[in-house]
């Protein structure tokens, strides 16, 4: 687990998972909401779109920022290629926003990411999600579309990140 900081409660700390744990629940279950909420009943298929092992090791992560033993953020990410992780259900809870716990899991995703081999991120967020694509273009991801564009005349927003090179831990 990570020592807690200014930006986490207390007994605050990272938890890797797999999609059956209980504690996913609440994430599962926001995210369907947001994305039904956002993007109309269609959405509700993204959150069963990949095999449930995707987001295992060794390929996959997920993870969980942790209060007092509670979700209170989370995110994941799969095999894109063998060098490539594609950063998948980042989410924060809707009565933990605007703490910067977004953030927090990006940047362990990226470091996990790192630490296995990954040299690049990638992701594609929602044209009506203008929170996480202000959070990836602060976190230094390059946009791979026009950023002049009306969003919602694009459709998914891909962006990438390099990674440090870093040496692949067990």
């Amino acid at each position: 687990m990570s020592a807690p900081d200014r930006w986490a409660g207390p007994a605050a700390g990272f938890r890797r998972v797999t999609i059956d744990d209980p504690l996913v629940e609440p994430l599962l279950r926001e995210l369907t909401h947001e994305y039904v909420s956002r993007y109309g009943p269609e959405a509700h298929q993204e959150m069963t779109r990949y095999p449930r092992d995707a987001f295992a090791e060794p390929h996959g992560v997920l993870l969980l920022l942790l209060e007092d033993g509670e979700p209170v953020a989370g995110g994941a990410y799969k095999r894109y290629d063998e060098r490539t992780a594609e950063l998948k259900r980042m989410w924060t809870h809707s009565a933990h926003r605007r703490r910067g716990l977004a953030r927090r899991v990006l940047a362990e995703l990226e470091r996990t990411a790192a630490a296995v081999g990954y040299a690049r991120i990638y992701l594609t967020t929602g044209p009506r999600q203008p929170e996480a694509r202000g959070l990836y273009l602060a976190s230094g991801y390059t946009p791979l579309f026009d950023v002049a564009a009306d969003p919602l005349t694009i459709g998914p927003l891909p962006f990438e990140k390099h990674l440090p090179v870093l040496a692949p831990t067990p």
